[in-house]
């Protein structure tokens, strides 16, 4: 990442990850990514906001290099992850003079995760503040905004919000600002929907207190910088609102043609009711893509064979994930085939105990489907379309 200026004395020193393809082996990165990095430089002191994952530290110390930097004063330490701090270590050992600044449970986890000497720390607290002479940082704790050690940073004579992993996108770009916003937004909700989602409440109660600061640009730590912020925050509020859309998600899995010929069926059914129905072949599917899926979906529908005495393991997998990710979805429903019995109706539900959703009664059959069970699933759509009319739908 070339070092660009985004206001007078603060500049971008950090990475773009072109290549990078999974993100904590668990993640598909379709578009890549970026690890932000921040220098600011005041009249008297000079402060670097996160670092860049430890593959990419070459590329950070060049654009400090680049930019005449001699001295680093403070670090400011957002969040422990390693893709954000995980360079912190060298950097301490190449200016001898600086200091990580950082809450005390970021503290604890660094000297954990990074090894780093507690006397490298200086510790701050809610409200606090820090000067650079002509340039005032102000930090933000937001625990469980992600972690439970997660901070923001203000610069307050600057107007702009330094929120590490909050707001941001996997997206690498050689845009600097979200300038191609449909891009943007897409990847801002996925991320969101796999990142930060888990703690939607926690994430509402923060934005409340974003509110009292004047915020004229949102600068994250992974995708492009948001120098129109009405456009991530009105996403972010729509995001975590308790609205739902009338929208129907089928993960699903079929060995034989059971499962698939009762999918499409249904899809056909709900499609005719004018619900939005997406349809995910589990062997086949981005979870990525599922995951952005169930930001605003009303109903989950998990469909899968029976295999043993439960449900495929790919289904397995794909309730485990709604479960983690905790959507604000209002209702359930299983359907699916088995051969001689099993339990695949109850496994399933046991694994939903993070939603609070309505359980509509499943459609469960023995074999291929046949005409009567064909009429059951017209009958789950037409419940799942009443319990979309008696619910506040957003369009």
């Amino acid at each position: 990442m070339t070092v660009r200026q985004i206001k007078p004395g603060v500049y971008t020193v950090g990475s773009i990850d072109w290549d990078r393809r999974l993100f904590d082996e668990l993640i598909p990165l379709p578009d890549g990514t970026t690890y932000n990095s921040y220098f600011i430089k005041g009249n008297e002191k000079t402060a670097l906001i996160d670092t860049v994952d430890p593959p990419k530290e070459n590329e950070l110390f060049d654009n400090l290099k680049k930019l005449g930097v001699n001295n680093i004063d403070y670090v400011i330490a957002n969040h422990a992850e390693q893709d954000h701090s995980g360079t912190i270590p060298k950097i301490l050992k190449a200016f001898p003079n600086a200091k990580a600044v950082t809450n005390a449970k970021c503290k604890g986890m660094l000297m954990d995760l990074s090894l780093i000497p507690e006397d490298k720390f200086v510790v701050v607290n809610d409200t606090d503040t820090l000067s650079l002479g002509n340039k005032t940082l102000q930090f933000i704790m937001a625990p469980w905004v992600h972690w439970p050690e997660t901070m923001l940073t203000y610069l307050r004579e600057d107007k702009i919000l330094f929120p590490c992993d909050f707001f941001g996108s996997h997206l690498a770009t050689s845009d600097l600002y979200a300038t191609d916003e449909a891009r943007v937004y897409e990847a801002a909700k996925r991320y969101y929907a796999e990142i930060m989602m888990p703690f939607r409440n926690n994430i509402k109660k923060h934005m409340e207190k974003l509110k009292q600061f004047e915020i004229e640009m949102i600068a994250p730590s992974h995708g492009p910088i948001h120098n129109k912020p009405e456009f991530i925050l009105d996403a972010y509020k729509d995001w975590i609102s308790d609205n739902v859309k009338n929208e129907v998600i089928i993960p699903y899995v079929s060995m034989h043609g059971s499962t698939d010929k009762m999918v499409r069926y249904f899809v056909d059914a709900l499609i005719k009711r004018d619900i939005t129905v997406k349809p995910f072949n589990l062997t086949k599917t981005d979870i990525g893509e599922l995951a952005k899926a169930l930001v605003d979906a009303a109903t989950i529908v998990i469909a899968s064979p029976t295999v043993l005495v439960g449900p495929h393991p790919a289904a397995v997998y794909a309730t485990y994930l709604a479960n983690a990710l905790r959507p604000k979805t209002k209702f359930a429903s299983i359907i699916g085939s088995y051969g001689w019995g099993g339990k695949m109706v109850d496994t399933i539900t046991g694994m939903l105990g993070n939603l609070k959703v309505e359980l509509i009664s499943p459609v469960i059959v023995k074999g291929y489907p046949k005409e009567d069970d064909f009429t059951l699933l017209e009958k789950l759509a037409d419940e799942i379309l009443a319990k979309h009319k008696g619910i506040n739908i957003i369009p």
